[in-house]
């Protein structure tokens, strides 16, 4: 009993020495380590180089119709005293309109990165599935055009839509690395494809005075102009960030605002809010 009592003792011994002059580093090799080895460098991570993928975003369409038939008015008013003492062309006949809608799209850029600064460029293109809105409304004044002194009615009922079907962006882009973050702001252009269609009804109802030689009258007159895929430039500003999830791959989150110029007499801007998935090399 004694003799096995030694040898257990003498195990024990040899066990826990040989715990002791291990190394730390061979016990740390088999234990499991977070963050995973993609976030683990001596420097800041590397976003140089090509970097291209997929986005998705919510986009929200502010639409100003107010004088999109104003062209329209003042052709169905030409040479005439209305139009020339009182410019009904100039009314602002359409309220304002926003609408939501989706949008889906890739991106292809390139970076330059000098320690922790990131400066790249980046293209886009974008397919709205359903960012389209209208108005129509009627205003109707009285006016006395003052040389012949007849007393006009003048009613003008108007209606606008318009379509974005889709655009396409060019960005220039600067950032600033925080570990696996990449926060940036963009500055560029962007083209958008947009269906619109203008319709105006143009009535006027002339009543002179007790004994003037002129008639009274009572006319109407419609006008409508419309145009499928017309091309409109616009400026963009935007803000976002990106996050590497393993050593090429990274996720996109983003605020997108774009001022279109006029098309049709309308005026649209729109917000967008996406997310995305990309890779770098």
């Amino acid at each position: 009993m004694t003799c096995i009592s030694r040898t257990n003792s003498a195990a024990a011994l040899a066990a826990l020495a040989l715990i002791a002059i291990t190394p730390v580093g061979a016990l740390a090799a088999d234990m499991p380590s977070w963050p995973s080895p993609a976030f683990k460098s001596s420097g800041p991570i590397r976003w140089d180089g090509i970097n291209f993928g997929a986005q998705f975003g919510l986009s929200n369409m502010n639409t100003d119709f107010g004088n999109s038939t104003s062209s329209l008015v003042a052709f169905a008013l030409r040479n005439t005293e209305v139009q020339d003492q009182f410019a009904p062309s100039n009314w602002t006949t359409l309220p304002s309109n926003t609408t939501n809608g989706r949008q889906f799209g890739a991106f292809l850029g390139y970076n330059w990165q000098w320690d922790q600064l990131v400066i790249g460029f980046d293209g886009a293109y974008n397919v709205l599935s359903s960012l389209q809105t209208s108005a129509s409304d009627t205003i109707s004044r009285q006016v006395v055009t003052t040389p012949d002194n007849v007393n006009n009615a003048v009613t003008i009922t108007a209606q606008s839509s318009i379509r974005l079907i889709d655009y396409a962006t060019a960005r220039v882009r600067a950032g600033y690395t925080f570990g696996q973050f990449l926060p940036y702001a963009v500055l560029g252009g962007a083209v958008g494809r947009f269906n619109y269609a203008n319709t105006v009804t143009v009535r006027d109802i002339g009543t002179p005075p007790a004994g003037s030689p002129i008639l009274p009258f009572d006319t109407i007159d419609t006008e409508s102009n419309s145009k499928n895929n017309a091309i409109v430039g616009g400026a963009l500003a935007g803000l976002g960030v990106d996050v590497s999830i393993f050593a090429n791959v990274f996720l996109r989150a983003e605020w997108e605002y774009i001022a279109f110029a006029q098309v049709g007499g309308i005026r649209t801007n729109i917000n967008t809010g996406r997310v995305g998935i990309g890779a770098r090399f």
